[in-house]
């Protein structure tokens, strides 16, 4: 009978589908998010080896290949290696940091220990620096991965569009591939807009992390000067350089931002951070962020005749939906007296980037192919684009910081911060708000139509910090747009509390659909 009884349960089985196994899903890391990645991670659901792999796939689908977005100049070619380790250590111990096998995608004016770093240029082809740059030590310190380097505007001279002469042709913005991505940190913000990585790093002179974020819809923070280190970065003018994240998300953004503030002894200008040190910027990430706050619009960034009126909508609604989410919205809020500042600010370089450049270049003695500015323009290893700017530069007198030029220069940018703090004292506000460009992004090799860059003036010289987050999209929805919160001095935390406010009422980011998710 047991026989009989067995007999009969086999066959069923046999007829019987097999159980199909549990699947875990595929981790999508198109619009991943820091904590999306780490919950993964923790779930079982994904490796930092995996991980890295779905980015390498996604460069090799679409950064060449594709829509051939060309961003990248360099793939680390250790980066399956340090993933491993990660992998190792998590085993062990869990997460290593608070970007934990963060994949980033990092300028290529960042110095990166045993990756070339070029700053865009053939003239610096082959320079392997021995360090990182303090923001590149600060993330890998925490738990983040080197990606890939980045491509730029050579030098980070243009705001307006990204080529070099290190890699061939130009960057495209994975919104509409005959656009620009705005400069210089145009291939960061390329690359994180079409999630090729997590997050990235740039570098802001007059507008260029906030610039290209504002055109592919990414997040990105200017801090206040001496906030973050500039060191190992390769400058352009250290009266107004500062570097710092772009990404997809204010919240990504932060947890980037928290990581790499803090003074530094290479860059002395950090030493004014230690009075507002160490500051914890995760609870400036409220929804409500906006409730109660005072909002001023800061016609005299963006009003021109050649401004565009659709930027001009987009904008009047985004202030709407700030007032909607509980700002008081001031309008006009004007910096009295600015044109007369501006007018009387005497002409003349204060050091400059053949003063910067050529003390760079001195320091690194032997490691660098050129040692000065001079040595770049005979070795001919630039993009033709860059010709003019670097000869005369070449002219400029160097004025070292104890110039008369210089001495006019603080008092000229001392007379602006102080019209700034008035106003903003005199209409109670927390931050300016004006949108981060007043035109969409121009077709690639355009250089004549307006373009419409509002970021060069209050922040750079000021040296107070300005975050631009996605307001929208002009041309039917096609081209992205962004709005800038202008704010005082060590203000980050208001002015996190106000851009994460607005982007959780909005929520306007959106994948470019050039590099839609790939197939598992």
């Amino acid at each position: 009978m047991a026989t009989r009884w067995l007999s009969g349960f086999l066959l069923l089985a046999v007829l019987l589908p097999a159980p199909i196994p549990a699947q875990i899903s595929p981790f999508q890391v198109t619009e991943a998010t820091i904590a999306q990645v780490h919950e993964a991670f923790q779930s079982g659901g994904l490796t930092c080896s995996g991980l890295v792999g779905l980015y390498l796939k996604r460069i090799e689908a679409y950064d060449k290949s594709g829509p051939a977005i060309n961003s990248i100049i360099l793939v680390n070619p250790d980066v399956t290696k340090d993933a491993a380790e990660l992998d190792r250590r998590f085993a062990a111990s869990g997460l290593t940091g608070p970007l934990h096998c963060v994949p980033m995608i990092v300028k290529d004016n960042f110095e990166t220990k045993g990756l070339q770093t070029t700053d865009g240029s053939l003239a610096l082809k082959g320079y392997l620096p021995a360090q990182d740059a303090f923001q590149v030590r600060r993330a890998r310190e925490a738990g983040a991965i080197v990606l890939a380097k980045s491509n730029l505007a050579e030098w980070a001279f243009t705001p307006y569009e990204t080529v070099s002469s290190i890699l061939p042709g130009y960057t495209k913005n994975p919104y509409a591939l005959d656009r620009v991505t705005a400069g210089s940190s145009g291939g960061t913000a390329a690359a994180i807009a079409a999630s090729l990585g997590l997050v990235g790093l740039g570098s802001d002179t007059g507008n260029s992390i906030r610039g290209p974020a504002a055109h592919q819809a990414l997040v990105g923070i200017r801090s206040t000067m001496g906030l973050t280190s500039r060191a190992g970065v390769l400058p352009l003018s250290t009266l107004a350089d500062i570097a710092g994240p772009m990404a997809r998300t204010v919240e990504d953004a932060v947890k980037v931002f928290q990581v790499i503030v803090g003074t530094d002894p290479n860059d002395p200008v950090t030493t004014a951070a230690s009075a507002h040190l160490p500051l914890n910027y995760a609870p400036s990430l409220r929804p409500e962020g906006l409730k109660g706050a005072v909002i001023g619009i800061l016609r005299q960034a963006y009003e021109r005749e050649t401004t565009d009126p659709e930027v001009v909508k987009i904008f009047l609604a985004a202030v709407e939906d700030m007032r909607k989410a509980g700002a008081t919205i001031v309008d006009p809020a004007t910096i009295e007296g600015l044109a007369e500042i501006r007018r009387a600010r005497a002409i003349g370089a204060c050091m400059g980037f053949k003063y910067d450049m050529n003390r760079y270049l001195e320091a690194q003695g032997d490691k660098v192919p050129v040692k000065s500015l001079a040595e770049i323009i005979q070795s001919g290893g630039f993009h033709p684009s860059a010709q003019r700017r670097l000869e005369t530069a070449e002219k400029d007198p160097v004025n070292g910081p104890e110039s008369e030029a210089c001495q006019a220069d603080r008092e000229y940018r001392e007379k602006f911060r102080q019209a700034v703090l008035k106003a903003m004292s005199q209409y109670k506000l927390d931050a300016f708000v004006y949108p981060t460009w007043s035109n969409p992004p121009r077709l690639i090799g355009d250089l004549n139509t307006p373009h419409g860059d509002n970021s060069q003036v209050f922040a750079p010289t000021t040296g107070f910090p300005a975050i631009t987050v996605p307001m929208g999209y002009t041309r039917n929805g096609a081209l992205p747009a962004g709005v800038t919160f202008f704010g005082r001095a060590w203000s980050e935390p208001r002015l996190l509390q106000l851009v994460y406010g607005y982007e959780q009422a909005t929520h306007h980011r959106k994948s470019p659909a050039t590099t839609p998710p790939l197939k598992p």
